[in-house]
């Protein structure tokens, strides 16, 4: 009996270690170790044993069939990971390989990027500060004080203070940044001019989300501050600017208006990247007529508004220990989504939150 059982094991991990895909394994299981297998004949036998022998045989039985039962297991595993010429895995080198999906710049960040590559070939430089703000550098360090009318416009989302943190810097709120302005002031504080920088960041404000409006969104601002500076030389590097982000026959005008931190002020214009011709952006154009129908992204006027901009007030500058009467500069601040729905025409700012894969891929 002895001897039957080391030669029935001995064939036993003979066959599977030949066995040369998954269906051999399996027959090799039946014939060993299944119901009516060899090991499971012999242990039906154990009756006819001598009693003194028994214990012995039945040792060797369990471990022939331990021992059977983990060369399966390891053979099946083999088979499964393709490993030793004999697994049955065969790879046809000739089949191309496995494409792997390739991630894409988000198109918030693609135009961020265009818009400082931009003006850092001008000459500015990138500067990027903190989103949680005080109340000061909000507003106050901006010329817009608590009963300012104009502060509605920006206010913004208030932080709960922690007992045990420290006080504010002057004794302010904090909140979230409603502009990325308060970096101007930040870097004025602590560098001298001359310089030339663009502040690109996330700003919030408390607004109705819909098609045109979102409760964060970006902002890309500019700041030039030197001797000598006019409001020439902001029309200068803005017209620049439009130009390369649009196409050189976009056209530009500068509108009066206010802000608190700049003085004179302007809202700027292109001309609309849908209807250039629509609307008669220069005396050499016909007008529009009746049975023209209407462009739906500036309504038939021709120029679409992009940004605000304007000399830096004098106030502003005092506010951060500069001479007004020694220094100049210009600002500017645009929204990054109004700039890249205007260039991509997109007509929901929605679209760039959403993260639906299909409207990513197009850009």
């Amino acid at each position: 009996m002895k001897e039957r059982l080391k030669g029935i094991e001995s064939e036993a991990l003979s066959a599977i270690a030949s066995a040369g895909n998954r269906d051999a394994v399996e027959t090799a299981r039946i014939k060993y170790v299944g119901r009516k297998g060899l090991i499971t004949e012999i242990l039906k036998k154990m009756d006819e044993i001598p009693p003194e022998e028994k214990p012995e045989i039945g040792r060797l039985v369990n471990e022939a069939k331990s021992k059977i039962t983990n060369a399966l297991e390891e053979r099946l595993k083999s088979l499964s990971a393709g490993v030793g010429p004999d697994s049955g895995h065969k790879i046809d080198i000739t089949l191309p390989g496995s494409k792997r999906a390739i991630g894409r710049v988000h198109p918030i960040t693609k135009t961020i990027d265009e818009i400082c590559d931009i003006f850092i070939s001008l000459g500015f430089r990138i500067v990027e500060g903190p989103e949680i703000e005080t109340e000061y550098y909000n507003f106050e360090a901006l010329n817009i004080p608590l009963e300012h009318p104009s502060r509605d416009a920006f206010d913004t989302f208030y932080l709960k203070s922690d007992s045990n943190q420290k006080p504010a810097t002057r004794n302010q709120k904090f909140l979230l940044r409603s502009h990325t302005s308060p970096v101007q002031a930040r870097f004025m504080e602590k560098n001298k001019p001359p310089f030339s920088i663009v502040i690109p960041g996330k700003v919030f404000r408390p607004d109705a989300a819909d098609a045109s409006h979102s409760f964060m969104f970006h902002q890309v601002e500019g700041l030039a501050v030197g001797g000598g500076i006019r409001f020439s030389d902001l029309k200068g590097a803005l017209t620049n600017f439009a130009r390369r982000m649009f196409g050189e026959d976009t056209k530009m005008r500068f509108r009066p208006s206010f802000f608190p931190f700049t003085e004179p002020s302007a809202e700027v214009d292109i001309s609309c990247v849908i209807c250039r011709n629509q609307k008669p952006v220069t005396s050499n154009q016909k007008p529009i007529t009746s049975n023209q129908k209407k462009c739906s992204v500036c309504g038939g006027k021709g120029w679409l508004e992009i940004m605000g901009a304007g000399m830096v007030n004098p106030k502003v500058f005092k506010n951060v220990g500069y001479d007004p009467n020694k220094v100049a500069g210009f600002a500017f601040g645009m929204g990054v989504e109004r700039i890249a729905m205007l260039k991509y025409g997109i007509d929901d700012i929605r679209l760039f939150f959403e993260n639906d894969l299909r409207f990513l891929r197009q850009f």
